[in-house]
């Protein structure tokens, strides 16, 4: 129950098209919860995506969400740790009070009108051969996001950039890079033009990254979770990527996005694979990131209507009727 409010969830399975590498895993669905808050007249949704890195389930989050006790969002945030369950009740709330006020979450979180971004695009875990193909294939995106963390990795980087001297490019290891390798990796990095590299090392051991020299800015993904972690951050990264599902909601975000530029960091907003219901409320906060990475959407066979609209790499505010 939220402040009066009925609450509900559902678990939904969107197939993605072919599958989905990381250097954790692949998969072919994406499983997502949504989350719908209402009063019988007005109904606020959210979507929010399990992560097995933390523990996470389908079962375990839909369990929280429905245990869950809150008057608002900002209690929401003591009663529930960050993580998925948050963040689908913290995005459905956000968005049944924009309805229920007639105004917009953009302009209830203090944002200007949203404006179309560019967004990444990312190419999955694959041989050098498969990931340069699909680089050339992706020729309408200027911004390439690279899944890397495995053998290999130095001959995919060159294939990339032989195929797309033209594409700006991130890379992104998922914690696949080790303290004997990550100097060399970095380096090369460095000279085929990478922007930057999200999280290279495991969490366990990023302390590395503290006296490490970093020839390109390297970014915290899975060491990044609520405002409260910036401060240790701040002295290992460049930058931070603020993704709903790890932060716990667009209440959080907002507060990690304002805590990182206090400290001079760059943001990245990115995304799990997931629908555009997902993507709208992440829309707010890259308004002013560095990076967008929101491609989730497309990456699926098909996406939820009505969804975001994508116009090559660029993504549309959302409708009303979508989100927010």
């Amino acid at each position: 129950m939220i402040a009066g409010l009925m609450v509900s969830a559902r678990i939904e399975r969107w197939p993605i098209e072919g599958s989905f590498t990381i250097a954790r895993g692949t998969k072919t669905e994406a499983e997502v919860i949504v989350v719908e808050v209402t009063d019988g007249q007005i109904t606020g949704r959210g979507e929010c995506v399990p992560y097995a890195r933390y523990d996470e389930t389908a079962e375990s989050v839909m369990a929280q969400i429905r245990g869950t006790y809150a008057a608002n969002r900002e209690e929401l945030r003591t009663v529930l740790p960050a993580g998925a369950a948050r963040n689908g009740l913290d995005c459905a709330m956000w968005d049944f009070e924009a309805k229920s006020q007639d105004s917009s979450a953009a302009a209830m979180a203090g944002a200007a009108p949203l404006q179309p971004l560019l967004s990444a695009y990312t190419l999955s875990l694959d041989t050098p051969e498969a990931m340069a193909a699909r680089a050339a294939d992706a020729s309408g995106f200027p911004l390439l996001k690279l899944k890397l963390g495995a053998d290999g990795d130095d001959e995919r980087l060159h294939a990339i950039r032989e195929a797309r001297p033209d594409a700006r490019l991130i890379v992104d290891v998922n914690e696949g890079w080790r303290r004997g390798n990550v100097a060399s990796r970095l380096g090369l990095c460095a000279e085929v033009g990478v922007e930057v590299v999200e999280q290279p090392l495991p969490v366990e051991i990023d302390s590395i990254l503290e006296e490490l020299p970093k020839p390109v800015p390297v970014c915290a993904d899975e060491s990044a979770h609520t405002a409260a972690d910036i401060a240790r951050l701040a002295r290992r990264y460049d930058a931070v990527n603020i993704k709903l599902d790890k932060a716990g909601g667009l209440t959080e975000g907002l507060a990690m996005l304002q805590a990182a530029r206090a400290v001079g960091l760059k943001v990245m907003v990115g995304c799990m694979v997931s629908t555009s219901l997902a993507m709208a409320p992440a829309l707010i906060l890259a308004q002013n990131a560095d990076w967008v990475d929101l491609d989730g959407p497309l990456l699926l066979k098909r996406d939820r209507t009505p969804g975001l609209s994508y116009v090559g790499a660029f993504i549309r505010p959302p409708s009303a009727a979508l989100w927010g």
